[in-house]
């Protein structure tokens, strides 16, 4: 990731879930935080951490967390992270937040997103607290998955503490940008 500056306002979006609906920023003005994922279906290191991801995500939602998933990369060229590979992916991981589709690649770009899995954390102000790892694991590190690095800035960022640094970034399969990106 690319470690966009703390305390750097979330970028505005205004983006279609898959069935169509609207999700805006705007609609998690009245969270405690807001974490922002950009996933995709046909990544190995994202598909290592959803079962986890979703699990955690369901949990953060309870307590009143905003969620949202959201796919930028190009399906002209990656089809597996069009809509229906997108549903496959939220119906296989349990994913019960709104997940995304960044067509134009335009919010990927304002929040400097790098990869996929790539998180950003903001507190009820909407300013960012965390962006980093979901956790130490990859696939092949024989690490267990627990999503500990996220889950904890969650944590602080509901409670409005600060998430002390170091962030670890995260790691992950590049953005798949369009030609013309």
């Amino acid at each position: 990731s690319q470690m966009l500056p703390l305390r750097t306002p979330a970028p505005d979006f205004a983006l279609a879930d898959l069935e169509g609906n609207m999700v805006s920023l705007d609609s998690t003005a009245h969270t405690p935080a807001l974490l922002v994922a950009f996933l995709s279906n046909h990544c190995p290191y994202v598909r290592h951490i959803e079962q986890v991801l979703g699990e955690h995500a369901r949990q953060w939602q309870r307590d009143g967390i905003a969620v949202v998933g959201i796919c930028s990369n190009d399906v002209s060229n990656y089809p597996d992270d069009g809509p229906e590979g997108m549903a496959a992916q939220a119906a296989r991981a349990g994913f019960t937040f709104p997940y995304l589709i960044d067509e134009s690649q335009d919010v990927a770009r304002a929040y400097h997103a790098a990869c996929t899995p790539d998180f950003f954390l903001f507190n009820s102000r909407r300013e960012l607290v965390y962006r980093g790892a979901f956790d130490a694991s990859t696939p092949g590190n024989d690490v267990p998955v627990t999503g500990d690095e996220l889950g904890v800035a969650v944590t602080l960022a509901a409670a409005g503490d600060a998430v002390p640094e170091p962030h670890r970034p995260s790691m992950g399969c590049g953005i798949k940008w369009k030609p013309h990106r």
